[in-house]
Parts: structure tokens; C-alpha cells; sequence
């Protein structure tokens, strides 16, 4: 029976030490996560605007009461002069309201610009092997966008409305798929870390192979950002549309592989 109990105590001692590490890998993606939920621009905007909010609610409650005030002085209720104290703050709440409206507006207008920028995932840790290509990634990302908010001008106008919205959806198509990979990366990196020696000779491979595929997804989504940058050098080549075209197709294909393989 004993050594039947070392055995189980064995196992028990290895389920326990992969739980409590997928318990703390768990945990710090949650905080990872919240902390990037209240450091994003929109979030902050977001407070910023509802304090400003609450502070007009209370301006507007003020100017009622002053206004009730003033009301009841005018019709003999109470004594004139505190209808004029009254009249005076209701001169100096208005301004008040009236800077905390403009401010609200302001607000509202830094909300709607950050409306067509894209929400991103924190970067992975500096320890993962998806660091680095996510980091390649966000860069492209914001390269193409400019790329493709001048080609998509009026004064380029040898470049196809069309080819241009494909390019700038497949970059989209494309980003989401090399994002899945690079969780599926990060997963199998802590499963790696937590396991018995004995085992981690598949999660190592696997982890090989994913950093592969990840890495071709990146270099894919960069020869659409060197295409668009061509395009953009000589806008008024030929046929730009076959240039961004041949581009599209081969990052839209490798982002169907990436999905494929993802599942």
C-alpha cells in the first residue's frame, strides 16, 4: 500500500502544480486586461465625460433653485435683495453650465475621432515568443492604415476606390487571424512552462511550430503594407489596381491558412 500512496501522492502533487499554474496565468491575463481596459483612451474619455456630466446636472439644479428664488421674489414672496443675490448667481451658474456643456462637446468630439481607431489587445510578455511579432504586427498595422488613408485621397485618383477598401478589409481579416495564433501561442507557452519535464517535449514542438506560423502571418501582412507603400511611390503607375491586388489575395490567403489551422 505504500508505495501505491506515493504514487497518488505524486500525481497529486503534479495536478496541483499544473492547476495553480493555469490558475496564475489566468489571473495575470485578467489583470492584464483590466489594467488595459483602464488605460484605454476611450475608457478614459468615457470617466471624463461623466463627470463633466454630473457636474452640469448639478449646475442645472442650482439655475431651478435660483430661478424658484428669483420667482418668488418678483412676486413679493420674499425680500428684493435676495432676488438680486439670487439674479447675480444665476448670472455666474449659467457661465458655469455653459463651460461645462462646451466642455462635454469636446469630449464628445475626441470620442467619435477615437471611434474608427481599432481596440488592441495588450502586448504579449516580454518572455513570450509572440512579443515580438505582435509588436511587428501593430506597427505594420498603423503604417497601412496611413498608406491607405492617402491612396483612398481624391488627388490619387489612378488608384481604385474598390482595390483600396479590399486591401484595407483584408488587413483587418488578416490581423484578427495572426491575433488568434498569437493567443494560441501564449497558451501553449504557460501549458509548456507548468508541465512535467517528461512532458514538455510536444508543447515544446508545438510551441515551434506556432511561432513559425505566426511569424509567416506577419511577414504576409508586411508584404501588404510594402505593396500599398509601392502603390503609394508611383500613384500614377499603369495598373496600381494589379499591384494592391496580387497583395490582397496572397494576404487573403494566408489569413484563410492561419484560421485553418487556428481551429
Amino acid at each position: 500500500m505504500e508505495p501505491r500512496r506515493k504514487v497518488a501522492g505524486e500525481i497529486a502533487q503534479i495536478i496541483g502544480g499544473q492547476l495553480q499554474g493555469q490558475l496564475q496565468g489566468q489571473l495575470a491575463d485578467q489583470v492584464k486586461r483590466r489594467y488595459a481596459a483602464w488605460n484605454d483612451p476611450r475608457a478614459k474619455l468615457d470617466r471624463r465625460y461623466r463627470r463633466s456630466s454630473r457636474v452640469l446636472t448639478f449646475w442645472l439644479i442650482v439655475l431651478a433653485l435660483l430661478t424658484a428664488v428669483g420667482t418668488l421674489a418678483i412676486v413679493g414672496v420674499i425680500a428684493p435683495g435676495i432676488g438680486v443675490g439670487a439674479a447675480l448667481g444665476f448670472a455666474g451658474t449659467s457661465v458655469l453650465a455653459v463651460r461645462t456643456n462646451f466642455r462635454m462637446r469636446a469630449i464628445d468630439a475626441q470620442r467619435r475621432e477615437l471611434q474608427a481607431a481599432p481596440v488592441r489587445e495588450p502586448l504579449p510578455a516580454r518572455s513570450s515568443g509572440a512579443r515580438q511579432p505582435m509588436e511587428r504586427l501593430e506597427e505594420a498595422e498603423d503604417t497601412l492604415r496611413e498608406l491607405l488613408r492617402q491612396l483612398d485621397s481624391a488627388a490619387l485618383t489612378s488608384v481604385p476606390t474598390d482595390s483600396v477598401e479590399q486591401a484595407r478589409a483584408t488587413g483587418t481579416e488578416a490581423s484578427a487571424a495572426i491575433r488568434a495564433v498569437s493567443r494560441q501561442l501564449q497558451a501553449v507557452e504557460r501549458a509548456r512552462d507548468t508541465a512535467p519535464p517528461l512532458d514538455r517535449a510536444p508543447l515544446v514542438e508545438g510551441v515551434r511550430r506556432l511561432r513559425a506560423q505566426l511569424d509567416e502571418g506577419v511577414d504576409g501582412y508586411c508584404g501588404l503594407v510594402a505593396a500599398a507603400g509601392r502603390v503609394l511611390a508611383e500613384s500614377t503607375a499603369s495598373n496600381p489596381r494589379q499591384v494592391l491586388g496580387d497583395a490582397t489575395d496572397h494576404l487573403a490567403g494566408l489569413a484563410s491558412a492561419l484560421r485553418e489551422l487556428s481551429r
